[in-house]
């Protein structure tokens, strides 16, 4: 692509640029239009979950439930908070993107070379780039030398690009490759100078491009908060309808329409199911604390949901699976090009002499990664770089036809020392290599090639007396070939082994060759499979394109569309996409899957805007912890949402027990609140804190379609809760049926429920394990809390303002000792029964 307006050669006037810069804008990516914080408010306020929260708070307020009432309206002003947050988070990526895309600028006005902010710079600039420079903006290069820009954050790939003078005939073209025209915005120049015309700025360069696709990605609402608000709204009409129905039949029945409306409110406080927002956002909170225990910091509690039912682990190569540094693998020797050196070899002379003239060909304060490469070589091997002393008499940069740079030093004792390094083609004609010498130097480059390494060839030579005025004829024998590679992280071949060991489908998608993305896959140990370029996703139709990615295991010179489209695929097919990503060409599909995972401590400021997760310390292998604890967080939450449900039945129906068989009230309003303040706090902390299930990492992933309640949990809950109701229910008909006065029958039954509601605790404590097994299983969480429910117990028993207001007989230890045993029978029958449901619960 062309600047669409002729250049001078004194570059833009001030006059001119103003104009441009007033029709086209800054160069910066634009503010999406926000919704003010009043339509947010409006906007949550008319969702059933956060209204039926604000109206159950009102109603303990009229109760005169102060806690109550003010924790739901906490808990709905916090909901208030995270949407607002939430909200927020697109505006930081942007943010984020344009303070990258920002950097100073040299740009040429009114024939003056001028340093302008990089937002100034507009379409027809001519602007000069220098090694370390950030590229400003989108240009076409007019003319380069020795120019190479780092286009990783765009294109993933760790090797530098090499970068060429345009003609008039150039279109445009997408980041990576060599010899293109073009350098794009945000790239870093790290060898070499250039100049060129800005052709594109803000939202129409290529990263612009990234940002208008993260402004157009919108999260789903989370599956539990469907679910929560479904069940919620269900119970909650059933509440309302049945306390309703209980007034109405008390007022009828007995004529005290008061004590009916007691008795109804009473049916509505068993049934409200207040505990189900507190646990969800409970276990977020403590879920998030346990993962940034594990070094992982958590931006999107909706990840840490959708982490047990991961099915595919999407992950990028240069940063996330490798170290994003180029370094030296291997050697070969001129003088044997089959034999392998590794850097390892410090004693074979023929290292020390390539790398010293590798060294001697490059900056001596490199920008390039393979420059650096050397240097780090040869730092271990104790060679430095030329000393002040000595003088570059000649340097010679990639030129188009030679892609090979020559410098020819002079150490003070006399001579000259010729280094290059550069294209093993080019390299080759240097040397001037007879035929057979450059078809065995080619062999040995496409062995180092096929294990996906980039590869340089070196050459040195002495000269004495005057130098030939063309590189080509100066005195140079090959050295060698080195091949270099961004190293794999240690830890990834283990992690990859436990992902596929727990049913997680690992994806490697990248921006690089497919030869070294093929090379990467076998180190790391991925599954064989077939691999599948950007360039042939963009030829195949929707549905084509959809069935390439399903059975695919690679992707190849990906751009951060294929990135993108390859997630919204596999979403597609139903299957819970986990990506991992550091660069900037991460950041669309790390927004976009269903759990984000960004590289904390390599990775741009952006990817990690717009990850849901961020790893801080760069361990691939924390992703399978991360997964171990997702999977975790889920399977506590169902055994705290079971427990909740269990819990429940025995509560209503004691509540209504008394009005269907005419005996004296057992549960007020009073009891219930009481009971409530213990089920708050046994299922929100004790099931949070549960150790995790033996084989959860031997299981494969839970269904993406599944739910939360399932339906073998829901009955397996009910099934406990009418055991439970049954045992006490008995217990306290007995009890009057036995003469017992009725202050007495309901202590001891509420005794009983007290000690059923521990029973329960231990019975969801594990889908699998026995009672015996759960109760030595540690949960410092378990025994404080049931120390100090037993406590409090105590209390309602013995002090006798309690026993006033609970309107509790006096107990005696053959009493305690009945509902005791009461507890016990409950606990051995629901443990007979409970192998029966333990497979389909586990699911």
């Amino acid at each position: 692509m062309m600047p669409r307006d002729p250049v001078p050669t004194a570059g833009l006037s001030a006059t001119e640029a103003a104009r441009r810069l007033v029709a086209e804008g800054y160069n910066e990516l634009p503010r999406p239009d926000r919704r003010p914080f009043l339509r947010i408010l409006l906007g949550i306020l008319a969702e059933p979950m956060f209204g039926l929260l604000v109206a159950s708070a009102l109603i303990y307020l009229v109760l005169g439930d102060l806690r109550e009432g003010l924790m739901l309206l906490a808990f709905a002003t916090a909901s208030v908070g995270i949407a607002a947050a939430q909200e927020s988070r697109s505006e930081r990526v942007l943010d984020t993107l344009r303070t990258l895309t920002s950097p100073r600028a040299q740009v040429l006005r009114d024939g003056a070379r001028v340093r302008i902010p990089g937002r100034e710079v507009v379409p027809g600039d001519i602007v000069f780039l220098e090694e370390g420079d950030r590229v400003p903006a989108d240009i076409h290069l007019l003319s380069t030398q020795d120019l190479e820009v780092d286009e990783s954050l765009l294109t993933g790939e760790s090797a530098p690009v090499r970068k060429r003078p345009g003609g008039p005939d150039d279109g445009a073209a997408a980041p990576g490759g060599d010899d293109l025209p073009l350098a794009f915005s945000g790239t870093l120049v790290v060898r070499g100078r250039g100049c060129g015309a800005t052709i594109a700025t803000g939202r129409h360069s290529e990263i612009g491009k990234i940002g208008l696709a993260l402004g157009g990605i919108h999260p789903e609402p989370t599956r539990l908060n469907q679910q929560t608000r479904r069940l919620v709204r269900g119970v909650a009409v059933a509440g309302l309808a049945v306390s309703v129905l209980v007034m109405v039949l008390y007022g009828l029945a007995r004529g005290s329409w008061l004590q009916g409306a007691l008795a109804g409110l009473a049916v509505t406080m068993s049934m409200i199911p207040e505990e189900f927002p507190l646990v969800l956002t409970v276990f977020m909170v403590m879920g998030a604390w346990r993962l940034s225990r594990a070094r992982v910091l958590t931006r999107r509690a909706a990840a840490i949901e959708a982490l047990g039912a991961a099915t595919v682990l999407c992950t990028d190569k240069t940063g996330t699976l490798t170290q994003n540094r180029m370094a030296i693998a291997e050697i070969r020797d001129a003088g044997d090009l089959t034999r392998r050196l590794t850097p390892g070899d410090t004693e074979a002379a023929a290292i020390r002499t390539l790398v010293w003239h590798g060294i001697l060909a490059s900056a001596p304060t490199p920008f390039d990664p393979m420059e650096r490469a050397f240097h780090d070589l040869g730092q271990r091997l104790g060679l430095h770089p030329p000393e002040p002393s000595w003088v570059l008499a000649r340097e010679h940069g990639l030129e188009p036809g030679l892609p090979a740079v020559t410098q020819v030093w002079q150490p003070p004792q006399g001579g000259a020392i010729v280094a290059a390094k550069g294209a093993p083609e080019a390299v080759a004609a240097l040397c001037r290599l007879d035929r057979q010498a450059h078809a065995a130097m080619l062999r040995a480059v496409d062995g180092l090639a096929g294990d996906g390494m980039r590869v340089l060839a070196v050459a040195g030579g002495e000269a004495q007396g005057p130098l030939p005025a063309d590189r080509r004829d100066y005195p140079c024998h090959l050295l060698g070939l080195v091949g270099f590679s961004d190293p794999l992280r240690a830890e990834v071949p283990a992690a990859v082994r436990d992902c596929l060991s727990a049913g997680v489908r690992v994806v490697m998608i990248t921006g690089d060759y497919p030869i070294t993305a093929r090379a990467i896959a076998v180190q790391a140990g991925l599954p064989d499979g077939p691999l599948v370029t950007g360039a042939e996703l963009d030829g195949l139709p929707p549905q084509e394109q959809a069935a390439r990615v399903r059975g695919a295991a690679l992707f190849a010179r990906t751009r951060p569309a294929h990135k993108l489209a390859i997630v919204k695929a596999l979403q597609a097919d139903g299957q819970i996409v986990a990506m991992t990503g550091d660069g900037v060409n991460d950041a669309p599909s790390l927004k976009a899957a269903d759990i984000g995972i960004a590289m904390g401590g390599r990775g741009t400021d952006v990817a990690r805007e717009a990850a849901s997760l961020v790893l801080l310390d760069d361990d691939f292998g924390s992703i399978v912890h991360t997964i171990r604890l997702g999977r975790r967080i889920y399977d506590n939450l169902r055994k705290a949402m079971g427990y909740i449900l269990a819990v429940h039945v025995p509560i209503a129906g004691l509540a209504l027990l008394p009005l269907a068989l005419d005996l004296p009230l057992l549960l007020t309003p009073v009891h219930i609140a009481f009971l409530e303040m213990v089920i708050d706090p046994v299922c929100s902390i004790v099931f949070e804190a549960e150790r995790s299930e033996a084989d959860i990492m031997r299981r494969p992933p839970r269904p993406p379609g599944s739910t939360l309640f399932s339906r073998a949990l829901v009955l397996w809950s009910l099934a406990q809760g009418f055991v439970a109701f049954a045992v006490v229910a008995v217990l306290f008909m007995a009890a009057l049926n036995g003469g017992m006065p009725a202050d007495q029958a309901r202590a001891l039954a509420f005794v009983a429920l007290m000690l059923v509601n521990f029973g329960l605790v231990l019975v969801n404590r594990s889908f699998a394990a026995s009672p015996l097994t759960a109760l030595l299983r540690p949960n410092t969480a378990l025994w404080t809390v049931l120390a100090v429910m037993g406590a409090v117990m105590a209390a309602t028993l013995a002090w006798p303002p309690a026993v006033a207001l609970f309107a509790f007989g006096p107990l005696h230890a053959d009493d305690l000792a009945v509902a005791f045993a009461a507890a016990v029978v409950m606990v051995l029958t629901l443990e007979v029964v409970k192998p029966l449901w333990a497979d389909h619960l586990r699911r």
